[in-house]
């Protein structure tokens, strides 16, 4: 099982397996260094910094300043992750991620802490529901969303091997972990996690789970639905895409706006090569202030809102 810790209920921190994977990395490499702006307890990196203290820099509330450090310290040789609060380190920073790291091929790992609506109560300034959208257009940035903790351990793994930029979603929100029928995540390729013919479900990271249990609710009315984990944000797997339009209905689910996210990636692709009726599900504008759970219910990424979804779509067809 992957690096993580499981709690009483059985799901799991995908933080933990981020953390822990970093900690099994440094040990075999000590190029591997992390980067943060004073989050190291909300990254979860209070024990590599305990083991390696010459090799963790906490920048402070400073996070422009934190990229360019990591960016500093891959031109120096070393393998840094940057990691705090993805709405901080791809609003704050955007430009540094922009010209530091893309634009300059720096082989600099940034790490998206709480991402979506993980923050819940601390409102739309701590919410990144736009950071997908933010990062599309940095086309050399391999940008990636994992959806438990063996998906986070295996981005992390890989983030590490590969010599370029990647941007990586790191969830706080507690999930099972899944029945994965791959042995690691390969860039740009999609693993299908259930079958089906009436429609297709595509979604990614926390979604992924809710889009499986809406499967199942399709499935009590005799609807056959596909669900397609598009962990793989940047490159995006786009014959898989083409291929899940097929079922003649494609429904797009994330923990982001429906503004230029995974739903805009994948539309784009359809109207090009493979138009089909289509919806999104994710959120329409600024969230509110709210748990993270009642946000989910009030804006319907739920599984009965994904299986409504789904009906409509299906209802669409010709």
């Amino acid at each position: 099982m992957s690096a993580a810790t499981k709690t009483n209920a059985g799901l799991y921190d995908c933080r933990d397996a981020f953390s822990k994977t970093l900690e099994a990395l440094a040990e075999a490499d000590e190029r591997v260094v992390a980067v943060v702006n004073d989050s190291v307890g909300s990254s979860k990196l209070g024990g590599f910094k305990k083991r390696w203290p010459e090799r963790l820099v906490n920048v402070g509330i400073a996070e422009q300043n934190m990229v360019g450090v990591g960016a500093g310290l891959a031109n120096g040789g070393r393998i840094p992750f940057v990691s705090c609060a993805s709405c901080f380190l791809t609003g704050r920073a955007l430009e540094q991620v922009k010209a530091d790291v893309a634009y300059s091929n720096t082989n600099v790992k940034l790490c998206g802490q709480s991402p979506g609506i993980g923050y819940g109560e601390l409102g739309p300034t701590h919410h990144s529901i736009e950071d997908l959208a933010w990062l599309r257009p940095l086309a050399n940035l391999v940008t990636i969303v994992p959806s438990d903790p063996w998906e986070t351990e295996q981005a992390i793994r890989f983030a590490a091997a590969y010599e370029g930029p990647v941007f990586i979603r790191v969830s706080r929100y507690p999930v099972p972990a899944l029945d994965h029928k791959i042995d690691r995540i390969e860039p740009g390729k999609t693993e299908v996690m259930r079958e089906g013919t009436d429609v297709a479900i595509l979604a990614n990271g926390v979604m992924l789970h809710k889009a499986l249990r809406a499967a199942e609710v399709l499935a009590e009315s005799g609807v056959s639905a596909r669900v397609v984990n598009m962990v793989w944000m940047n490159p995006l797997d786009v014959e898989a895409i083409v291929d899940a339009a097929g079922t003649g209905a494609v429904v797009t689910v994330e923990e982001a706006s429906v503004r230029g996210g995974l739903g805009g990636a994948v539309a784009e692709t359809l109207a090009l090569r493979r138009p089909v009726p289509m919806e999104m599900v994710g959120f329409p504008g600024f969230v509110p202030t709210g748990t993270v759970d009642f946000l989910f219910d009030h804006f319907g990424l739920t599984a009965a809102g994904i299986a409504a979804a789904a009906r409509k779509a299906i209802s669409r067809k010709g």
